[in-house]
């Protein structure tokens, strides 16, 4: 089968295409025959040799995927032909992978493969950090990098859970396409002083931030007493200084989680929460955003167009 792998650590241009054996299914697990794989900024990381697979994941990247069911493990309770999705520890970004059954979802009615391979992992990574977080209906959540895979998917699913809810975005158009995701209010972050902002607004009781340590210091000052702040990326750094005054003065807590290195366990209940919360919501209030697709042959490009800011949304690779 068809891989897309890198070669060395380095730009986009490390990929190359080779050939590897197709994956044999585990007792529980199922092989998918992938149309459609998402592209994530932890693939970016792993391309760069800062974000290695876990043990036992295949060495090329790729953490969400689409397609059918080609084979079956003998405790598998999934049939050869579904239409599938499913999260990975790595390996989507080939022709084939081998999957836990109970990493894998059905793709809701109304999406297509493409659309299913932009969400499921978003939806993963919100949900399990909204859980972190205790969020509930009623609060206030501040998403940074709203126009971006997962915060275009924690709007629509924050205001599904009866939140407020706050997006930054770079530039103005990119902060009114969050707006009309349903943000309450959309902040420009190149222009805005949203930490300001967001104090001036009565602050927010959650904060997902992919930004890391540059936010550190303006994402406690925006909570309000008793908020929480969950770190899940470290686009601008992975150091920051932090005010513990301040902290302890708002009894506030940061809180930093990953979804990849989680025990299986963990990451099936996550799943099994996706699939009992949020796909009931798919595609009516909570509809997939997919920026473009690319060939996984150019796959170079889909890093290039992501790393150079132009994605509102998700990349998707497509396959065979």
């Amino acid at each position: 089968m068809n891989v897309a792998k890198v070669e060395s650590p380095g730009g986009p241009e490390s990929f190359i295409l080779v050939d590897e054996p197709s994956p044999t299914p585990g007792p529980h697990d199922i092989v998918i025959q992938i149309t459609a794989a998402g592209v994530n900024r932890a693939d970016v990381l792993q391309r760069e040799g800062r974000y290695p697979p876990p043990p036992g994941a295949p060495a090329w990247p790729g953490l969400e995927v689409a397609g059918t069911v080609a084979a079956t493990g003998a405790s598998s309770p999934w049939t050869v032909g579904e239409r599938v999705c499913a999260v990975l520890p790595g390996g989507g970004y080939a022709e084939q992978v081998a999957v836990d059954s109970d990493l894998v979802l059905p793709i809701p009615d109304g999406l297509t493969d493409i659309e299913a391979a932009s969400l499921v992992e978003a939806a993963c990574t919100v949900m399990s950090n909204l859980d972190a977080a205790r969020a509930a209906a009623g609060e206030t959540l501040l998403v940074h990098g709203g126009s971006g895979g997962i915060g275009t998917a924690a709007i629509q699913i924050a205001k599904a859970r009866g939140m407020t809810v706050i997006a930054t975005a770079g530039g103005p158009d990119r902060a009114a396409r969050c707006a009309e995701l349903g943000a309450d209010v959309a902040l420009d972050h190149r222009t805005d002083d949203w930490s300001t902002r967001v104090r001036e607004l009565g602050g927010a009781d959650v904060i997902l931030d992919v930004v890391g340590g540059a936010y550190l210091g303006p994402n406690v000052a925006a909570l309000r007493t008793g908020g929480r702040l969950v770190v899940i990326g470290m686009q601008r750094g992975a150091r920051g200084e932090l005010d513990l005054g301040a902290l302890l003065l708002k009894r506030a807590s940061v809180i930093g989680t990953t979804l990849r290195s989680r025990p299986l366990a963990e990451r099936a209940a996550i799943v099994a929460r996706v699939r009992a919360e949020v796909w009931p919501l798919v595609p009516g209030r909570v509809r997939p955003v997919v920026d473009r697709t690319v060939p996984l042959a150019r796959v170079a490009d889909a890093h290039r167009a992501l790393e150079a800011g132009e994605v509102f949304g998700k990349v998707v690779l497509t396959v065979g």
